[in-house]
């Protein structure tokens, strides 16, 4: 665990209150479709991003962002300049699977993911196959994904039956090789 509870529950209160979250249309096997799952995305200027079909251009940090960020920099010696933050508003709300392995992120990405509020199995899977392995991510937990891992495996986040409150997952990245705006 990387976050004390109650410092946990403070930051799922106020970053639920004070983050710009949107729910954005994605291209989803050629046709958009809207995220099952709301998003933010803040970081310093030059960290524009793309996947599936977005260009996010990233907002300012906020303040709570910028503390966690140089707190996790300080922790893993390693230097993020975004963050993804996904809401998953109940047990609808989901991510498929996926890699983080678009061209911004260079050949060997570092992604921390830091999960605040309900518990939630996190699935990861060898590419091309359809067997997978369950990590169940609680409250503060923070989930490192170290070099290569976007290379091997694939990830999701899958609708579940169970009863799920609200869960915010921020991803800190570091954008390497950028595009124009």
């Amino acid at each position: 665990m990387l976050l004390a509870p109650v410092e946990a529950d403070r930051l799922l209160s106020d970053l639920w209150d004070q983050l710009d979250w949107k729910q954005h249309e994605i291209m989803l096997f050629g046709r958009k479709v809207a995220q099952p799952r709301l998003s933010a995305w803040y970081g310093d200027p030059q960290a524009r991003y793309r996947y599936s079909g977005l260009q996010l251009e990233p907002l300012p940090w906020h303040p709570l962002l910028l503390g966690l960020k140089n707190k996790l920099e300080d922790h893993l010696r390693h230097e993020f300049n975004s963050v993804l933050a996904n809401a998953y508003r109940d047990g609808k709300d989901s991510m498929g699977w996926h890699s983080d392995d678009e061209p911004e992120l260079g050949a060997e990405p570092l992604v921390a993911s830091l999960s605040l509020g309900s518990e939630r199995r996190f699935l990861v899977r060898t590419k091309g196959d359809s067997r997978s392995t369950g990590i169940w991510l609680e409250h503060g937990s923070l989930l490192l994904m170290k070099r290569g891992c976007q290379e091997i495996y694939q990830h999701s986040l899958p609708k579940t039956q169970k009863q799920s409150r609200l869960r915010i997952n921020l991803t800190f990245r570091q954008i390497l090789n950028q595009f124009p705006p």
